[in-house]
């Protein structure tokens, strides 16, 4: 009897303390520990074992792509906690204090996962974001993330100085002496997650792997220094589908001591989009316009000198496409389909028309010229690409950078006045293989698209310049880098051997006619000087057609 009563107790004490064993989650000091908040419910996050010599506790809480509360008490207040996808609260300790309990909960109608790790500071090292102006927490270590299709905007509080436990933090802005907040640096670093990888256990790795700033310093990529007079915000290029992990580590150089912001993530996308987003970029537009532009483009590579009017209309093509893609995007608010197509009507008329001005004048130099604009604009493109284009000089002036892109851009085509035919083939080979990687881009991304896709956003945004274009070089970019250097290197040297006996330009057609027209005037010996003009052969043939025809036989009588 005794055994039937006390049964649905033990029951019931033991789902008791099952639900505060899964509402309850138990943290080391720099152990990550994965986190998963059921809907409507409040997970306790309690980290135990803090060394007596700590000052100060970060909680950081990351998801994929879903909205997580972070909260100093159960039930989230504004001031007390943080609602977003890279959160993290700060607290300062008191003494003798080895306990700390913060709370994490699900904000919208759907569960949430993620993952969490408590990182503990000691009094020297400086606390971020405890002079921030903007925030409604007091102490805000989060580092916050806007993007566009341009650019990524990166900001963050100011720090303070360190303290000791239980004592109050110095004032922010009473003064700007060595002995202020004023002495503190700012580095600003950035982390590349695999290329085309948008999976949570890439995301989860990198950020283990740069939580801390032992980790961000050995890992990460160090972008730029601020002092504490400069603006606590930078601008990044955006590219949508990449993974980046953006963190700050402030810098006490007196005391030789750091601490880190709370990392952030973005993927220059939309997870929850039905329309171009995360998991479906790239317009279906996009891929047909690029798949046709490397087809034409492979073809350019390899025969494109032999065929000297396909390479023409091509080269006027691109120009027209790219410059009239500019004018009607920054004039006009249609959509991008749209926009596209009009473009590419126009670039067949620009191709047309560079081709009926070598058939019409004959001037194979000044074609040459406009084909060797194109080589320079991707010259110069490649060289504003690499770190040079993220000097200062660079991206606070817009004049500077341009007049620097349009010198690189024009020098090339004077080495075509010596070498026309060289030149020439050298364009097809370089150009002509760039399309066909950026063709691979429109179904596998590649950093070597923002070789052009950068100059193409410096011209639409007046605000890029501003922007950091640091992009990712992983294992397919040095793949798609070799395959522009062969695709190259062989278009140039086949048509180099092909060419070697054959006259450098062929000749303008309507050149040729005139030069048969007159000759056939003046050679009285040549058969085709008494065939009548084209004209009159064409009235002759409506006469015949149209007059009567005389009857067959004979009607006069036999002369003797």
């Amino acid at each position: 009897m005794s055994h039937w009563m006390w049964g649905p107790l033990l029951l019931f004490f033991a789902c008791e303390v099952q639900t505060q064993v899964e509402n309850h989650v138990t943290f080391l000091p720099g152990a990550f520990q994965n986190v998963n908040v059921s809907l409507n419910e409040t997970v306790e996050a309690v980290v135990t074992r803090i060394p007596p010599d700590m000052a100060f506790i970060t909680l950081q809480f990351h998801t994929l792509h879903r909205n997580a509360t972070l909260s100093y008490t159960r039930i989230p207040d504004e001031g007390l906690s943080l609602t977003a996808v890279d959160s993290g609260l700060l607290s300062a300790l008191q003494p003798a204090q080895t306990l700390l309990s913060l709370f994490l909960s699900s904000p919208e109608e759907e569960p949430v996962s993620g993952t969490g790790v408590f990182l503990s500071y000691s009094s020297t090292a400086p606390v971020p974001g405890a002079c921030n102006l903007e925030s409604s927490l007091d102490v805000d270590p989060n580092v916050y993330i806007s993007y566009n299709l341009y650019e990524t905007t990166v900001r963050f509080g100011p720090a303070n100085l360190a303290y000791e436990r239980g004592q109050s933090p110095a004032a922010c802005d009473t003064s700007t002496a060595s002995n202020t907040r004023w002495r503190l640096e700012y580095d600003v670093y950035q982390y590349f997650l695999p290329e085309s990888d948008l999976s949570e256990s890439s995301l989860f790795s990198g950020l283990q792997a740069v939580a801390n700033t032992r980790g961000m310093a050995a890992s990460g990529r160090l972008v730029v220094t601020l002092k504490s007079t400069d603006k606590t915000a930078m601008a990044f290029n955006s590219i949508p589908g990449q993974g980046v992990i953006y963190s700050v580590i402030v810098r006490d150089p007196m005391l030789n001591t750091s601490a880190s912001y709370v990392p952030a993530h973005t993927y220059a996308c939309s997870f929850t989009s039905t329309l171009d987003g995360c998991q479906t970029l790239g317009k279906i537009s996009t891929k047909i316009f690029f798949t046709i532009a490397g087809l034409a483009g492979l073809f350019v590579c390899f025969f494109g000198h032999r065929f000297f009017k396909c390479e023409l209309f091509c080269m006027g093509f691109s120009f027209a496409v790219f410059f009239f893609f500019v004018l009607i995007t920054r004039t006009t608010q249609l959509d991008y389909d749209i926009r596209l197509t009009v473009s590419a009507v126009v670039g067949v008329v620009g191709g047309v028309v560079l081709v009926m001005s070598w058939w019409r004048f004959g001037s194979v130099m000044a074609c040459v010229v406009v084909v060797g604009l194109m080589l320079g604009f991707l010259v110069a493109a490649v060289v504003l690409f690499t770190p040079l284009g993220d000097l200062d000089v660079f991206r606070n002036s817009d004049v500077v950078f341009w007049v620097t892109f349009c010198c690189i851009m024009v020098t090339l085509p004077l080495f075509f006045v010596r070498w026309p035919r060289e030149g020439n083939i050298v364009t097809c080979g370089v150009v002509g293989a760039y399309a066909v990687v950026l063709a691979v881009n429109a179904y596998i991304y590649t950093s070597l698209s923002y070789i052009t896709l950068n100059i193409l956003k410096r011209f639409l945004n007046n605000n890029f310049s501003a922007a950091f274009t640091d992009t990712p070089f992983q294992t397919i970019d040095y793949a798609m880098i070799t395959v522009w250097v062969v695709l190259g290197v062989c278009g140039v040297v086949l048509q180099l051997y092909r060419e070697r006996s054959r006259p450098f330009f062929p000749p303008s057609p309507y050149l040729m006619w005139l030069q048969e027209r007159e000759r056939r005037k003046t050679n009285v010996l040549d058969p085709s000087h008494h065939v009548p003009s084209l004209p009159g052969r064409m009235v002759e043939r409506v006469r015949q057609l149209i007059g009567r025809r005389e009857p067959a036989g004979e009607h006069t009588p036999l002369l003797l």
